[in-house]
């Protein structure tokens, strides 16, 4: 079983696994087709990916893929500690342009399930962080689209960091306009 809890953003949900544990450890579920079905979500995960970030402070996103390879993510921290920011481009949500921000890590297990149409991104918390994500389109290159992490349109708010690290590619990226 996993428990899914809607976030202030329409359609984006946290799913905490629900752990059954004895003295060997815990065995969690982290993905069922059925149970995703019952909350609505007919996914098909197509490409799973790591995301390996040496040093606390680094930045990765905020990225999403156009129509028609919108896709939905299935995020969750195997090691280390991030916090995972979406933003909700749906111009006929009622939560467009809004963003929300989760920290995810190895300690709480849980995951951030984001829609079609939401940019995602996230900073690393720790050194030596590891994040796992599953997609339901393949990359397209030509369908990528990117937020800039401090494009004054979304007024993010990210935890205290002296000198982010981020690509060129993601401070590139131009305003947001709507």
């Amino acid at each position: 079983m996993m428990i899914f809890t809607e976030t202030a953003l329409k359609g984006a949900y946290i799913i905490e696994p629900e752990k059954y544990e004895d003295e060997r450890g815990y065995f969690a579920r982290v993905f069922c087709e059925n149970e995703f079905e019952s909350h609505g979500f007919k996914l098909n995960m197509v490409q799973s990916n790591i995301g390996f970030s040496h040093k606390k402070g680094t930045i990765r996103g905020l990225h999403y893929q156009v129509y028609p390879y919108a896709e939905v993510k299935l995020i969750r921290c195997i090691k280390g500690s991030i916090f995972d920011v979406i933003i909700d481009l749906r111009p006929d949500s009622s939560t467009y342009k809004q963003w929300f921000g989760i920290e995810l890590n190895s300690k709480n297990s849980q995951m951030l399930l984001v829609p079609e149409n939401f940019a995602h991104g996230y900073q690393s918390l720790a050194d030596n962080t590891e994040v796992f994500y599953q997609v339901s389109q393949f990359y397209a290159s030509d369908a990528e689209r990117g937020v800039r992490w401090d494009d004054p349109v979304f007024n993010i708010q990210w935890p205290k960091m002296i000198h982010p690290i981020i690509s060129d590619k993601d401070k590139s990226w131009p305003d947001f306009l709507s």
